[in-house]
């Protein structure tokens, strides 16, 4: 899907990589994790800002550097999701998706009202342009097992071991599964 507007670009070190933030229109429009998979080509990112702390970028870091840190566990950023009417909704439906708990794929169709659609879930979950912050890393198989990720299961089970790790702090009776 082709986007239109002006775009820009700024690269975040995290604990997972470096994070690439792009911004259409000065709204964030994606989130990429280097190696992954649907990452579009660098060109399509637009220009490089220097500094990743000013806008568009610098509630961005703040938001992130706070969620690696363990206290943020709810964005509240403006996103322009660009994709299929289907695409976002499931994206809509991830950021419901409480910090720290992961659903299947079927629980995933359930809850957008298209319980044959788990396949057609997955394929769009592997296709959002803005991990993390959009949550398709807590969404794993109908057995609990990791199943596919963008970014790669190992950094899906360290996103999910981080989370668990944050939430069982504040509240020793939670469960991952």
């Amino acid at each position: 899907m082709m986007i239109s507007g002006h775009r820009t670009h700024a690269v975040l070190e995290s604990p997972y990589g470096p994070l690439t933030m792009v911004a259409t229109d000065g709204v964030l429009s994606g989130l990429y994790m280097n190696l992954q998979r649907h990452r579009p080509a660098e060109e399509l990112f637009g220009e490089r800002e220097p500094d990743g702390r000013t806008p568009p970028f610098g509630q961005v870091v703040e938001q992130l550097e706070a969620y690696f840190a363990g206290e943020l566990t709810d964005f509240d950023l403006p996103l322009a999701l660009h994709g299929t009417p289907f695409q976002r909704t499931v994206w809509e439906a991830l950021q419901e998706i409480p910090y720290g708990e992961t659903i299947s794929y079927g629980q995933l169709a359930q809850q957008i009202g298209k319980p044959s659609a788990s396949r057609a879930v997955g394929l769009a979950n592997g296709k959002n342009p803005i991990s993390i912050i959009v949550p398709c890393h807590r969404v794993v198989g109908s057995s609990g097992s990791l199943t596919g990720y963008g970014g790669g299961l190992e950094r899906k089970r360290r996103l999910l071991d981080f989370e668990h790790g944050v939430r069982t702090a504040e509240d020793p009776t939670a469960t991952l599964f």
